[in-house]
């Protein structure tokens, strides 16, 4: 019989994938010998998830998040762990389930679970050299009933026979051998197989401390617990005992947390992570959470998610048992609930690996309006905790990357750091989602559908901003095919009447119309309730907004005739937006007939220009004015409404509207939260909106030209008398200082990277 080629993949034989709803973790070693100093580089990927250590040290996590077209492979140096000598590579790989319920809806698996490792031209690419041993006591939880995209929460154990199995002592000759995988059993061209280099940098991995303990315990037990954060000390809970302490993180961060303990066979360790406390009773609307003062621990509690931890008792000083979640955690406090059994539990140390993309943040801004300082500040962590190896909605309840969230979050990056490697990947991302007729998954990666036919228009947007900022033809043209089925879609659904007819409705139908959080679409889930009677204005304008970006992009590529055609009809669309969607006085409907009203409509209207200009001030200030006939914009739309004043002349007006922010701050925040309704999530990055106004419209920095070939420096004062501060573009960052006059005339003054004096155009 014809043997052939091996593939480098591996697994553990006789572990059967027939049991479709269970996550499994499995472990991989391989002994090598090496000299310390000695270059070694390993490509490394898995299905789904791995974790490599060298010698007992965190060497690295992923891979990159793929999909169903494309895997991604990490190139890993291991020389840094290296020793003279005997040396050791352990991986872990997670295997989601199959079922698409019973894993992270982010996290793509495929029928052939595995682990990836090649060393070109070394000894340790992945065969049946390699040791492998299912890990024993370990489930996935839900994290909620019904909604669960996360499946990441853990009930698991100690085990004293894998003790130090990460450490070349071990002894691993009970273990299983490597079942290897051949090119028919996993075909090259197909996934996870056809691996591709990761596009993004690795993920930091810095060491933090919690920052103390929750103000509500008495001088000792303070004291004790504190010692024991700072590492000077360790805690001892007695046996047959029940211990809680809540301790705080200081911000709301992401990280791999470590729990080390000795003793304490039987004892249950419970740790819930949290974002803040929350009082009793419902949300403003209803729904959700009592959220007020986030430090209000003498009339709140902690609400979160719980992992459970079942000790063996094996540790001792020369080999701790610890305790650290497959996956990094979101948290602001924890609450440790420690419960022993017939002998002690000494804790011995606790803190964490701080996570998230590398994101260098080069750009800062002062203004006259002191409280601007508080809200950078909330705003940039937030950002930061939403970018991880994708954008993400909200890093505590779901971290999937939305296209409408992402396209905000992308503009943020731009102008604080000038960075777009994470943004390349979203755009490819949403690019590779596109479905049949036409229209994009509009949460992706996703290992489920999630259509959102709105937007879509949001991705038409990134690609759009990405042509004025970086000026990539090549990217582009990558992206235009699927811009133009996407523009297809929404032409193949116009009604008689030439608008965008009835494209999705509420959640449980086939496509989500969500526009937004708005309070009275509340029993909608953010679809206008417009939507149950048919099709939504909103839906046309954005088509409106998605064909008239399209265009720009068509015509910096040299389409003219596309970007003609697609101009032609926007207008089509607009006239009938004009003929069927307003009111006898020119207001903006919320879909054809229906006397419903909201702020984005008008706004929308505004930015697409479906209003005539000498219109516009009067739609934006009669919803600023009206806030009970127009549904209200929330945190998600902020971006839109702050663009639609700028476009109006109205800039000024955007002074009571950071009232919502300053809410934030003086709930004790210390990120933005996801809307203004429910506040679901105290971290969700659309809310970053500040630092994009300081710095392309306070400051006014931003590209004239596509590719930034000319720069544009036009502040917008607004209600403030004077600003200064830098803005990134990819020439390096741009210097703005500005007074008002008594007059209200500005006095600028600015500095750009050097050769680009000649390429600006000052306006304001």
């Amino acid at each position: 019989m014809a043997e052939f080629p091996k593939t480098h993949w591996i697994w553990i034989p006789g572990v059967e994938e027939t049991v479709r709803d269970e996550a499994r973790i499995v472990y991989f070693r391989r002994e090598f010998e090496a000299e310390k100093g000695h270059t070694r580089k390993i490509r490394i990927s898995a299905d789904t998830r791995y974790k490599l250590y060298i010698n007992g040290q965190f060497a690295q996590f992923g891979p990159a998040r793929g999909d169903q077209r494309i895997w991604y492979y990490d190139e890993v140096d291991l020389t840094p762990f290296l020793r003279d000598g005997r040396n050791v590579i352990a991986v872990e790989v997670l295997r989601y389930a199959v079922a698409y319920g019973s894993g992270n809806f982010g996290m793509f698996r495929t029928a052939t679970p595995g682990l990836y490792v090649e060393e070109p031209g070394g000894s340790l690419t992945a065969d049946e050299t390699w040791k492998c041993r299912e890990r024993k006591n370990y489930r996935i939880l839900r994290e909620a009933e019904g909604f669960s995209p996360l499946m990441y929460l853990e009930e698991c154990g100690g085990d004293a026979e894998v003790k130090n199995w990460k450490l070349p002592e071990f002894d691993d000759s009970g273990w299983k051998t490597a079942f290897a995988y051949n090119v028919l059993e996993l075909k090259p061209a197909s996934c996870p197989a056809d691996l591709h280099r990761r596009p993004i940098p690795f993920l930091k991995l810095e060491k933090r401390r919690l920052a103390g303990v929750v103000p509500k315990y008495d001088a000792e037990t303070a004291d004790k617990w504190e010692q024991f954060l700072n590492g000077g000390r360790s805690v001892e809970i007695p046996a047959g005992t029940r211990t809680e302490v809540e301790l705080n993180a200081g911000e709301l961060t992401c990280g791999y947390l470590s729990l080390r303990m000795q003793r304490g066979a039987g004892a249950c360790v419970k740790m819930l992570l949290s974002e803040g406390y929350v009082q009793d009773g419902k949300s403003m609307n209803g729904v959700g959470l009592l959220k007020g003062d986030r430090l209000d621990w003498v009339n709140g509690h902690l609400h979160g998610h719980t992992d459970v931890y079942h000790a063996d008792g094996y540790g001792t000083e020369d080999c701790e048992e610890v305790y650290e979640q497959y996956w990094f955690r979101t948290f602001r406090f924890i609450r440790l609930e420690i419960e022993t059994a017939e002998e002690p539990l000494v804790l011995t140390g606790f803190d964490y690996l701080e996570t998230g993309y590398p994101l260098e943040a080069k750009a800062s801004v002062e203004t006259s309006d002191e409280t601007m300082t508080g809200i950078w500040e909330i705003s940039l962590r937030s950002l930061k905790r939403c970018m991880q190896e994708t954008y993400v909605d909200c890093p505590f309840y779901e971290q999937l990357q939305y296209a409408m969230d992402s396209r905000s979050e992308i503009l943020y990056t731009y102008m604080v750091s000038g960075d777009d490697r994470l943004a390349r990947q979203c755009m490819d991302d949403f690019r590779r989602s596109q479905r049949e007729d036409g229209m994009i998954n509009c949460c992706h990666p996703n290992y489920g559908p999630n259509v959102i036919p709105g937007f879509a228009i949001y991705y038409i947007l990134m690609v759009y901003d990405h042509m004025m900022f970086f000026g990539d033809q090549k990217l582009v043209r990558k992206h235009l095919p699927c811009i133009d089925g996407i523009l297809g879609y929404f032409d193949e659904h116009l009604d008689e009447r030439g608008l965008v007819g009835k494209t999705g409705g509420h959640i449980s139908e086939r496509y989500w119309s969500f526009v937004d959080w708005a309070i009275p679409w509340g029993k909608s889930v953010g679809m206008p309730p417009a939507g149950y009677c048919g099709p939504l204005t909103m839906e046309s304008l954005l088509y409106i907004m998605g064909l008239q970006h399209a265009a720009k992009l068509c015509e910096y590529v040299g389409r003219e005739s596309t970007a003609k055609e697609y101009r032609r009809r926007a207008e089509l669309v607009q006239e009938a937006v004009n003929a069927h969607c307003r009111d006898s006085e020119g207001v903006y409907l919320d879909g054809p007939g229906v006397q419903e009203y909201s702020q984005h409509c008008q706004m929308f209207a505004v930015l697409t220009e479906t209003a005539e200009e000498r219109e516009w001030k009067r739609l934006l200030r009669d919803t600023l004015e009206d806030t009970e006939k127009y549904a209200q914009y929330t945190v998600s739309t902020a971006f839109y409404l702050f663009r639609a004043l700028e476009k109006a002349g109205m800039y000024e007006r955007t002074e009571k509207l950071w009232d919502l922010w300053r809410e934030m701050l003086g709930k004790h925040l210390t990120t933005c939260v996801e809307n203004a309704t429910d506040e679901r999530s105290d971290c969700h990055a659309w809310g970053a909106v500040i630092l994009y106004e300081l710095t392309a419209v306070t400051l006014g920095v931003g590209p004239a030209e596509p590719g930034f070939e000319r720069i544009r420096i036009a502040p917008v004062p607004g209600y403030l008398d004077w600003a200064k501060g830098t803005a990134a573009t990819k020439w390096g960052m741009v210097s703005v200082e500005w007074k008002k006059r008594e007059d209200g005339s500005l006095e600028v003054e600015y500095e750009v990277p050097e050769g680009m004096e000649d390429k600006v155009e000052v306006g304001g």
